[in-house]
């Protein structure tokens, strides 16, 4: 399959193992061998809603056996991130239970009282209240960090404003921009790779965007696999300046 020993591998999860709350072809097959082998792996998502308990059981449901373990979203590498930049350090957020969750057992304090940081995830229920307050504790010094950049999100009726549409508005208003933590800032694979020990050159990311994945996989040194069963096609690869190193059609192939 490839010139680059790869014993370690990271996968997004929408549109690579699930697509519309279904198991796409060899998603649960390649996990159980992963596990009965022993092969390190991480399954991402710039999605901060959840926990990894939440997202293991989703999976679970529709066939696809990922211990919380083995789930790594933005919130979790928002809380590395800022449990490295300020340890013990408080925050303002707007989010739900996968980044508050990940923020408190990071040892973060949630406060609207002069926090260190104004937090922005996900979240189905934004409220102007939190968002004015987010605003003027920016204003008042507090840095900027948001989980994602991703300005739209899925739902049965169409799509939905997300964190990084929200992220605009408090720009707009303060004149700051928000540090994203999550793809396709490579240091979401690079905290993902910390949490298994892991080495880029023995490393594999597989996505299904050549405009967070890939690119985020590159930027990283890892050996980026794209799957067509996502967002991207393969004349969508062509315009781009950079190359994933190899192309699928699915996730199955990488069971031959």
């Amino acid at each position: 399959m490839t010139e680059r020993a790869i014993d370690c591998w990271l996968t997004d999860m929408d549109g690579v193992l699930i697509r519309e709350d279904r198991a796409l072809p060899g998603a649960a097959e390649l996990i159980d061998r992963w596990r009965t082998q022993g092969t390190p792996f991480l399954v991402l998502t710039n999605n901060s809603i959840y926990t990894p308990r939440d997202l293991s059981a989703r999976l679970t449901r529709i066939g696809i056996e990922v211990p919380e373990a083995q789930l790594w979203t933005s919130a979790l590498a928002t809380a590395a991130f800022l449990s490295d930049q300020a340890p013990g350090g408080s925050a303002f957020v707007i989010g739900e239970a996968g980044l508050t969750t990940a923020l408190h057992e990071a040892g973060f304090v949630m406060t609207d009282v002069a926090p260190d940081f104004v937090v922005l995830g996900e979240t189905r229920t934004y409220s102007f209240e939190a968002i004015t307050k987010a605003i003027r504790l920016i204003n008042d010094g507090a840095r900027f960090i948001a989980t994602n950049p991703d300005v739209t999100g899925p739902s049965p009726e169409g799509p939905l404003p997300a964190t990084g549409s929200v992220a605009a508005l408090i720009t707009a208003a303060t004149r700051r921009d928000p540090y994203y933590v999550g793809k396709p800032n490579p240091m979401m694979f690079r905290s993902a790779m910390n949490k298994l020990g892991a080495h880029s050159e023995r490393t594999g990311m597989i996505g299904d965007r050549m405009d967070t994945d890939v690119i985020a996989g590159i930027e990283a040194g890892l050996h980026t696999v794209l799957v067509l069963t996502g967002i991207a096609t393969r004349a969508d690869v062509e315009r781009y300046p950079y190359r994933p190193r190899e192309i699928l059609d699915s996730i199955s192939e990488l069971l031959q």
